[in-house]
């Protein structure tokens, strides 16, 4: 397969360094040395969530982000008035709204934008009227995507947590909801991107899906990092991506 389709982009996220760091106070290990030493391993964009709890990346870091690198920044956000003011301030180059409770380990799955398209539809225009690159993660379903569109979101990124996490069978049945997800949203004019879960042992099968544009990879990368360092973690990861495509 490899040089049939236009190589992906890869966004790392970083959050999880600041996860480190937060565990014992202080400023090390530094997240935005982290996307700085990305950028310098092949990463296409850096990636943050700024939680309501601040459990990780801090109002500081996106301000340093937002200041200190080269790369575009994707700033995820839940659909609050206080993140959109931060949005506002900041100006990422884009901005992934994302479900978020605050119980939650982790992101459990995709954005209910049918559901709450009323609702979301206000911050979708402010962050478009400020030049904000908007994408909604949601799961690859039909419904999803269309809300999507409708809303007036460029972007989508399908969670693959569940393609991730399953085996056997039931990954098949995740990686075929993807591949339909990524064409269907792709023939709506969308860009699709997607991420979650994703490793260099399970990321050959979602980097193939010819309608995926970016990749948005973190908690694998980091915690690779620990073993063989970042840089290295970045391009064992870059090569899986690319080797796919």
């Amino acid at each position: 397969m490899s040089g049939k389709l236009p190589p992906l982009r890869l966004g790392v996220n970083i959050d999880h360094v600041a996860t480190i760091r937060n565990a014992r106070g202080g400023g090390h290990p530094d997240p935005v040395a982290a996307a700085i030493l990305a950028a310098k391993a092949g990463a296409d964009g850096i990636t943050a969530h700024l939680r309501e709890d601040r459990r990780h990346i801090t109002d500081a870091d996106i301000i340093r982000l937002s200041q200190e690198i080269d790369l575009p920044l994707n700033l995820e956000m839940a659909a609050t008035d206080e993140m959109l003011a931060i949005a506002m301030r900041h100006r990422p180059h884009a901005a992934c709204i994302v479900p978020e409770k605050r119980e939650e380990r982790t992101t459990e799955g995709g954005l209910d934008v049918a559901g709450q398209h009323n609702r979301l539809k206000r911050f979708v225009d402010e962050l478009r009227g400020a030049e904000i690159r908007v994408s909604m993660f949601i799961e690859a379903d039909e419904r999803q995507l269309e809300a999507a569109r409708s809303l007036g979101a460029p972007v989508v990124e399908l969670h693959t947590g569940d393609y991730a996490n399953m085996s056997g069978a039931a990954r098949e049945r995740a990686l075929e909801a993807l591949v339909e997800g990524a064409r269907t949203g792709a023939a709506m004019g969308l860009e699709v991107h997607a991420g979650h879960g994703l490793t260099t042992e399970n990321v050959g099968s979602v980097a193939a899906i010819p309608e995926l544009t970016e990749l948005n990879i973190g908690h694998f990368l980091i915690g690779e990092a620990v073993f063989i360092g970042l840089e290295e973690s970045i391009r064992q990861m870059r090569t899986a991506m690319d080797a796919a495509r």
